[in-house]
């Protein structure tokens, strides 16, 4: 199959660009590559990819590890650059994963989550509605939860009371999807994805915050006193359901809407204060904390019902938190992490 993944310079879009290419699809990547977090965390995964050498905006560069692999730097929110790459090279499916992240973030900078988050997935369903693309796979979030307080979450739960933009614009993300579903018969299926931790990690979230800062002997923030609860999840289980989903395209529900949204996380959530015993655990030192109030945007647990996408499509999470995070920190300390 031919595919298209968006925002394959991020931490989920890379490494599932490299699940696929090895597979044998070809694949074609797009990444506006925005400096929201240090760009060279992100020019490493392309590397790790086999895109080396000089990358500018629109031109194409080629996989030196996988010949089935090419990459551009463009954004969603380019409509005729989005327009003409569909027309030239009529992807049969298209994984939706560039988005402006941060739920902190949107709290100060408001307008990049609608002009990307909105405008960008705008130009993606148009775009695979006017090029036939067989099944548009895109991220949703666990932070559509919102206020929700049933634990675990279950796709069947009411979404209407987000605390951030970000899980605003994710909502949106699935309603839109809805409609194209059900105006154009696209087959679309959203993925509410927990929080995803393992090499290569964005910068900007705990794993890495907290390695860092004990690394350098400085104090971590700790929100909420650690009264928080996370369902933690290993990059690799992330991309193998994501990659089962890509492949299962979704039939009419019971209105014949060819529109799926399912929770993708491990199902065993973990205090915010184990899984900081687990990171001094990997490095070897205990961490200074500087113990905070909840921050504006978050929400005190998050908890998946993953049954859904077991009985559909297999997925199944294998990694433990212990082996997950030991495998992070050998990423961290090594050479491959261009932030050490």
């Amino acid at each position: 199959m031919k595919i298209l993944v968006t925002g394959a310079a991020g931490f989920i879009g890379s490494r599932l660009l490299h699940d696929l290419a090895a597979r044998g699809d070809e694949v074609v990547g797009i990444d506006n590559i925005n400096d929201y977090y240090d760009v060279r965390l992100k020019f490493g995964r392309l590397a790790s990819n086999g895109f080396i050498g000089h990358i500018t905006p629109g031109a194409e560069i080629r996989s030196t590890v996988y010949p089935n692999a090419r990459f551009i730097q463009c954004g969603i929110d380019d409509k005729p650059a989005i327009d003409a790459l569909f027309a030239r090279e009529r992807f049969d499916r298209v994984v939706n994963l560039a988005a402006q992240a941060g739920v902190r973030y949107s709290i100060t900078n408001p307008y990049a989550y609608l002009q990307s988050n909105l405008v960008g997935f705008l130009n993606i369903l148009e775009a695979c509605r006017h090029n036939g693309v067989a099944h548009l796979v895109y991220a949703s979030s666990s932070s559509v939860y919102g206020l929700n307080e049933k634990v675990p979450y279950s796709e069947e739960d009411k979404v209407d009371s987000p605390v951030s933009l970000y899980a605003a614009s994710k909502k949106s993300n699935e309603l839109m999807a809805h409609a194209y579903s059900k105006l154009y018969n696209l087959p679309a299926t959203g993925l509410r994805y927990f929080t995803v931790y393992g090499p290569w990690g964005r910068p900007d979230m705990s794993p890495m915050l907290f390695a860092s800062a004990i690394s350098r002997g400085e104090a971590i923030n700790v929100f909420n006193g650690g009264d928080m609860i996370r369902d933690f999840t290993y990059i690799d289980d992330i991309v193998e359901g994501t990659v089962r989903v890509l492949d299962k395209v979704p039939s009419g529900d019971e209105h014949g809407v060819p529109c799926r949204v399912f929770n993708i996380g491990c199902s065993h959530p973990v205090r915010l204060m184990d899984f900081i015993s687990e990171i001094e655990r990997a490095m070897g030192r205990e961490a200074k904390k500087n113990f905070l109030p909840m921050q504006a945007g978050d929400v005190y647990q998050t908890n998946a019902d993953t049954s859904l996408l077991e009985r559909e499509v297999g997925y199944k999470p294998h990694w433990g938190l212990r082996e997950g995070i030991a495998e992070f920190m050998k990423w961290y300390k090594s050479e491959l992490n261009p932030l050490r």
